[in-house]
Parts: structure tokens; C-alpha cells; sequence
């Protein structure tokens, strides 16, 4: 950029005195920083526009400066919060069994104190009490038999459990519930020190918990090798995302792939294809693949790509914002519109739309990108400018528009497909929470341990297993594997 210094009054008399060349040629310099310092100020501004309502940026960088106006992309309903009417609604309802019962007799009369304690009892009111039991750990102590036969003089020793290795050593149930805590819970490991030692009275030191979690993913990795092999074969939409994860103060990146049945996360020191590749399921596909727009995704040909439209949502929400313009809108409800087509169809038993309604909408999305391709020309080259064009918001959302159409209108062709990228999101969520609670981790085995047990009981979860009981599993040597993941290879 060209340097800005204002000139004296000297100056500028002299270079009048030169003539009209040397005054417009003063004027043209100016120009032109003054334009380069207003683009430089548009895109600062632009920077600063951006939050999570629109653009792909987590509420936590909104900071305490939260949007003063949402643009909600719901409709009401036109219903009130909370329950409706008619909702049966939940309650802590009476056990049929219950584990302990404690009667209370009725001595005396109430009024004229007569004893009541050979009067038949006329019925049993019953209030019941949910409670913890005391919370302490079983000493378990094993007992191996040894015995001289008297024939031979040979010594023989009964054999311990399977598991059983050592004088003294924790439980697979106590293992499973410090793994839980740690890994689940994303308590820290001091913090879950002083559980063990608050609640049930046994203090355990740090080093405890990290083996437990290494044991677990040592247990679940052939299971995350199979959901891996799923990921890469299933005729299911697989969704992918990426976040970063510090590492002992270096950043890396956490890359997930997942369907509504299974996860896999993959920690890598690469973002872009390189990390892509080593996580190794996105680069095998030729099925159905939904991501954003980042366009290391799109430079694997053989998958089918969906993009996600709540990125391009709040894309639009952010250009409406700063470059307001008619076909920004129009877009907005032409996609609703294609949704809400899409999911009417889908709720009357209907595979895909009519031959006809998929060109008519395919018909008016051209349009709108044509129209809006006119407003947002190529931006011009500046004089001495070198390497790639800077092009403004609306002209880089136009070009992946009519780029990746087929990847936009993905959940208009196949129902399968969904309209947004949203699985992922709450995939990958997990990452951020954890970094949000524990803090980055101190070594690079620590995030691989993270990845490998949270894919596990992701995917247990969304099979509706239970996490704890999961990690016992685990403990215990056998863990959890869903029935549709493909044979070990």
C-alpha cells in the first residue's frame, strides 16, 4: 500500500506551480490510498460485524459484547413455553419394590389416648424416599489355595480371576467410574481426586486416573477401528467437522466423522487435507459426505458432497447486515422454501420431489445467483498488485453458490441428506467443552486417549447405551459394539 504522508503547504504550491499534470497526479496518489485505507476499513469493520449469529464464529467469542439483535431462522409456532396442554408430564413415581421398608405403628388414640396396639390395622398410607446409600469402596480379597501333593511333593496354587494381577489393585467398576469423570464429565484430574476422596472417602493420586484412561483406550481401539470402517462404507450421510485442541500450548486439530449411529475423532497436528488423510475415512468415501464450505473438503472427487445450508444461512444473515442486497433475501427464502417442500414431502410417506418442482426450484436458484453474480463483478486489479484478488464477502459466497450447487441442493435430490451440518456440530461441541472446563491437555498421548473414548461413548450414546455402563465394559475387557459395525478385518 502506497505510503501516506500528508504534503506541506509548500509542497502543494509547488507542485501547482508545475501545472495541472503534476496536481491531478498528486490528487490520483491520494485517491488511491484513501481507497485502499476505506477497503482496509471495510474489512476491519467486517471483522468486527461478525458474531455467532452470523457467521460460523462459537458464542464464546462473543465475549461480554453479545449481539444486540438475532435473526432467528425459526418461525413461531404461536405456542407458549414449556409443556402444552394435554402433556401427561413426569413425576418420581412409587417403586414397586423397594429396598428397604420402615413401619410406623400407631400406639395410641390421637384424641382420648386409648391404646391402639391389639386394634387390627385398617390400611397402610405409603411415602417413599429416594436415597443414596453410603458410598464406600469393597475390599474384595482373593484367596488362592495352596496345596503339596503328597505323591510327587509338587506345590500347587489355585488360580487368581482372570484380571486379578497384582497384591492390591483397583476394580473395573472404580476404574470405570474415574474414567467417567475425567473423560465423560471433562472433570480435571484434581477435581476428581478430591470426589474419590469427599465422597467416597478414598484419596487416589492423579497418575491412577491417567492409566485408567489409557487402559480404556487401549480396550475400545479395535471397536473405533471398526466404527471407522463403517464411517468409510455406510450408504448413510456421514458428517464431518474439525476443531482445534491445544497440546501443551501448540494447536492442533480435532477432526470427526459421524453418522446418527456412530463417531470417530481423530487428533491430528494438521488442518487441511494432510490431517484429513491421516484420519482416513473422508478420502475413502464415495457416499454421501456433509461439511461447510471449507474447500479442503471438496478436493476429494469421489465423495458426494452436501454442504451445510445453516452455514450459508448465516452467511446471509452477516451480508445483509453489511452489503445489503435484494438476492441475499430472496436466497434466504428460496432455501427455507426447498426445506419446508422437503420435509412436507417427507412427512407424507414421498421419497423424493416431482421432476417438475426440482427444476422450477433449481430454475429460480440460478436466477438469484445470476442476479447476484451482476451486482458482484470480478473486482478490478490494482496497479502493481500481484497474486490472488481480494474479492469482497457477497462475490466469495456467489462463486461456492454456483460452484458447489449440487452440494447446497444435496437435501433436495435425497432425502437422506439433511439440510444442515448440525450432527457434526454437536459432534465436534464436545471438544470445545472439554478445552472449556479442563483447560489443553499436556501431552499429545493425553488427546489421542481423549478422541478414542469419546468416539466410544459417543457412539454408545447415540445407541442408546449408557456411558458408565460402557466404560465397565470397557474395565472388564469386553466393551460395548453395536451390532451393525462390520466384522473386525
Amino acid at each position: 500500500m502506497p505510503t501516506l504522508r500528508v504534503p506541506t503547504e509548500e509542497e502543494i504550491r509547488a507542485i501547482a506551480r508545475q501545472g495541472e499534470d503534476a496536481v491531478v497526479a498528486l490528487v490520483g496518489e491520494l485517491l488511491q490510498v484513501v481507497a485502499l485505507l476505506a477497503k482496509r476499513v471495510q474489512e476491519l469493520e467486517d471483522k468486527q460485524a461478525k458474531n455467532s449469529n452470523n457467521s460460523s464464529k462459537p458464542p464464546s467469542s462473543d465475549g461480554m459484547s453479545k449481539p444486540k439483535r438475532t435473526r432467528s431462522l425459526r418461525k413461531s409456532s404461536g405456542k407458549k413455553s414449556g409443556a402444552q396442554d394435554g402433556h401427561p408430564g413426569h413425576r418420581l413415581e412409587m417403586a414397586e419394590k423397594p429396598d428397604r421398608v420402615k413401619r410406623y405403628p400407631v400406639e395410641r388414640c390421637a384424641q382420648c389416648q386409648a391404646t391402639l396396639e391389639r386394634t387390627s390395622i385398617q390400611r397402610i398410607e405409603k411415602r417413599q424416599e429416594y436415597e443414596l446409600p453410603p458410598i464406600r469402596l469393597m475390599v474384595i480379597e482373593h484367596q488362592a489355595e495352596v496345596k503339596c501333593c503328597p505323591d510327587c511333593g509338587c506345590e500347587n496354587q489355585a488360580e487368581f480371576p482372570a484380571g486379578i494381577t497384582q497384591p492390591t489393585q483397583y476394580g473395573p467398576d472404580f476404574k470405570a467410574l474415574m474414567v467417567y469423570l475425567n473423560q465423560k464429565q471433562f472433570i480435571p484430574l484434581e477435581r476428581v481426586v478430591e470426589f474419590c476422596e469427599d465422597v467416597i472417602g478414598h484419596p487416589v493420586g492423579e497418575g491412577t486416573i491417567v492409566d485408567a484412561g489409557h487402559q480404556a483406550a487401549q480396550v475400545v481401539e479395535p471397536v473405533n477401528q471398526r466404527i471407522k470402517q463403517y464411517l468409510i462404507e455406510t450408504d448413510e450421510a456421514v458428517h464431518f467437522d474439525e476443531s482445534s485442541l491445544r497440546i501443551n500450548r501448540d494447536n492442533h486439530w480435532v477432526h470427526s466423522a459421524g453418522t446418527e449411529r456412530a463417531t470417530n475423532y481423530h487428533l491430528d497436528e494438521k488442518r487441511g487435507t494432510v490431517g484429513i488423510n491421516h484420519a482416513g475415512i473422508l478420502p475413502h468415501r464415495i457416499g454421501k459426505s456433509v461439511h461447510d464450505d471449507w474447500l479442503a473438503y471438496y478436493s476429494y472427487e469421489d465423495a458426494d458432497h452436501a454442504s451445510c445450508n445453516a452455514h450459508h444461512l448465516r452467511e446471509f444473515a452477516f451480508l445483509q447486515e453489511r452489503y445489503p442486497q435484494d438476492w441475499e433475501g430472496d436466497m434466504v427464502e428460496l432455501l427455507l422454501s426447498i426445506k419446508k417442500t422437503v420435509a412436507k414431502a417427507v412427512a407424507q410417506g414421498q421419497s423424493g420431489l416431482s421432476q417438475d418442482r426440482v427444476m422450477a426450484f433449481e430454475t429460480c436458484y440460478d436466477e438469484l445467483v445470476e442476479r447476484g453474480l451482476a451486482l458482484n463483478p470480478v473486482p478490478e486489479r490494482s496497479p502493481g498488485q500481484r497474486g490472488k484478488i481480494k474479492q469482497p464477502p457477497p462475490k466469495n459466497l456467489l462463486d461456492r453458490l454456483r460452484d458447489h450447487k449440487a452440494a447446497v441442493l444435496a437435501f433436495m435430490y435425497d432425502f437422506k441428506v439433511p439440510f444442515d451440518n448440525n450432527l457434526a456440530e454437536r459432534d465436534i461441541r464436545m471438544v470445545k467443552l472439554k478445552q472449556k472446563i479442563s483447560g489443553c491437555f499436556r501431552s499429545e498421548d493425553g488427546g489421542k486417549t481423549f478422541c478414542a473414548i469419546r468416539g466410544y461413548l459417543s457412539t454408545a450414546r447415540k445407541n442408546g447405551f449408557r456411558a458408565f455402563e460402557a466404560l465397565k465394559l470397557v474395565m472388564r475387557g469386553s466393551p460395548y459394539i453395536p451390532d451393525f459395525l462390520p466384522a473386525p478385518v
